[in-house]
């Protein structure tokens, strides 16, 4: 387990067992607490989905507390499932995703969704969004990325207009 998963774990079982959010130790590398990221929290149970939550951009002082708060957001808010139980503790896997900078495309030649993650946005009223990351199992295409943010985002890129935004991630699993 690397700094990046492991500070995740932490944050969860803290935060499922005593109800407190993790401190972020100051041994921790210097790129975690210097630095300021958007960052995405994936766990897993059974080689299953349990729970994802991210921000795209960053919200908190460094990439170690965006980290602990996206964790726990991720165990306890992910609205597709109940919050993370005690006795699944053992049971889980976490990723966690740094995410670049968004970046505005201006043709959808620029998507590759093997290397980078899109954000698909509405640009006139009901302001929509949605995000995938990249590199997910049976998504090997940019016209079904799309679909599948869009699906996420209940967004009809027929009848709305849209802007596609991409981004890379660096994976820590």
């Amino acid at each position: 387990m690397n700094y990046y998963t492991n500070l995740a774990k932490k944050a969860v079982e803290t935060f499922v067992k005593k109800g407190k959010f993790e401190k972020a130790s100051e041994d921790l590398p210097e790129s975690i607490l210097k630095q300021k990221k958007g960052v995405f929290v994936t766990i897993e149970k059974n080689g299953e989905l349990r729970a994802c939550i991210g921000t795209y951009l960053p919200t908190q002082e460094n990439v170690a507390e965006e980290i602990i708060q996206n964790a726990v957001s991720a165990a306890t808010e992910d609205y597709r499932f109940g919050p993370v139980q005690e006795k699944e503790l053992s049971e889980l896997r976490y990723t966690v995703y740094l995410l670049e900078q968004p970046k505005l495309i201006k043709s959808i030649k620029e998507l590759n969704p093997n290397k980078y993650g899109i954000i698909v946005k509405t640009t006139e009223y009901p302001l929509k969004s949605a995000l995938l990351l990249p590199g997910l199992d049976g998504i090997n295409t940019t016209e079904k990325q799309i679909s599948i943010t869009c699906q996420k985002g209940g967004i009809d890129p027929s009848v709305e207009k849209i802007a596609i935004y991409k981004f890379s991630v660096k994976k820590y699993d």
